[in-house]
């Protein structure tokens, strides 16, 4: 019951869609917004992760607004995200003329960098080799936790005293002095453990998107702007769906675990939606966006 509450909530829209650009580009917008709204902060590191990652690409703060605004997300409320991002390391801005440039930072370059394999990867994990790890002492409990830390999209903790990881046992064997280590073949996982990897939040909001881009298909001939309007959003709810689990092979997949299917209708349309070029996005024009069908479109710092 609660899967199917969330998905209605998440797409009170209309399915049929129609092959007019500013049409189709509203109803995108509108479907793929999350119900429970945006926080903006993270959206702008969604979009500079996504087309300004190389080091000395920026982007204007004229430019990020007509990105960001259309999403339903006002420019005081950009300013705010701007300024705690620089606060925490994340971005720096260059006055230039007029007006200021932002560009991640070599740490938020860096930060970017380690998830971006995991965030385009077309398909999921098929490790076959996997190491279990199990912790006796304070030692081995204080190597495990680092271990974890360090490493959490591919560590599973599957209790305090022990966790499984990728790879032979033997990678392993000079940091895991204190533990047991032993090569682990998987031939089953409990229904406890995929819950727990997969909790149901999670599920439901990849059910959410999964539903939501089910009757988009594919978009016509969109600008420069709207493609990177629309990637920054879709971007932006895949990576919180796909970087908040470990990346695990199918049989940890609970059974209603929608992540396939999301993963494949994810990049059939962001195929459709070409990276624009920076330069494109500075010397267009902004966008019109027709009322959004829900209302208003709920927008968190």
């Amino acid at each position: 019951m609660a899967v199917g509450l969330a998905l209605t909530r998440a797409s009170p829209y209309r399915i049929c869609m129609t092959q007019d650009t500013d049409e189709w580009f509203t109803t995108a917008i509108t479907a793929l917004t999350e119900p429970d709204g945006l926080r903006v902060w993270s959206i702008i590191v969604s979009f500079l992760g996504d087309m300004a990652q190389d080091k000395g690409a920026g982007v204007s703060s004229a430019a990020l607004t007509r990105v960001i605004t259309p999403l339903g997300i006002k420019p005081e409320a950009i300013r705010v995200a701007l300024h705690r991002l620089r606060k925490d390391g994340w971005t720096e801005s260059q006055r230039r003329g007029r007006g200021s440039f932002h560009f991640l930072t070599p740490f938020g370059r860096q930060q970017s960098a380690l998830v971006t394999p995991r965030i385009y990867a077309r398909s999921t994990c098929e490790t076959d080799a996997w190491t279990l790890l199990v912790a006796g002492t304070p030692d081995g409990l204080e190597t495990l936790d680092a271990l974890c830390n360090q490493t959490p999209l591919t560590s599973i903790r599957v209790n305090r005293h022990a966790a499984i990881t990728p790879g032979p046992a033997m990678q392993h064997a000079a940091e895991t002095s204190h533990m047991l280590v032993a090569n682990l073949d998987v031939a089953h996982v409990p229904g406890w453990l995929q819950d727990d990897l997969f909790p149901e939040p999670l599920r439901q909001s990849c059910a959410a998107l999964d539903q939501a881009l089910a009757p988009l298909g594919s978009p016509p001939d969109l600008s420069p702007l709207q493609r990177a309007c629309l990637r920054t959003l879709l971007v932006h709810r895949w990576r919180r769906i796909t970087l908040r689990h470990p990346d695990v092979p199918r049989i940890f997949h609970p059974a209603d675990w929608s992540g396939e299917s999301c993963r494949t209708r994810v990049f059939a349309l962001l195929d459709k939606l070409p990276q624009p070029e920076l330069a494109e996005i500075e010397d267009a024009a902004p966008v019109a966006v027709q009322a959004a069908p829900h209302g208003t479109i709920s927008v968190t710092g």
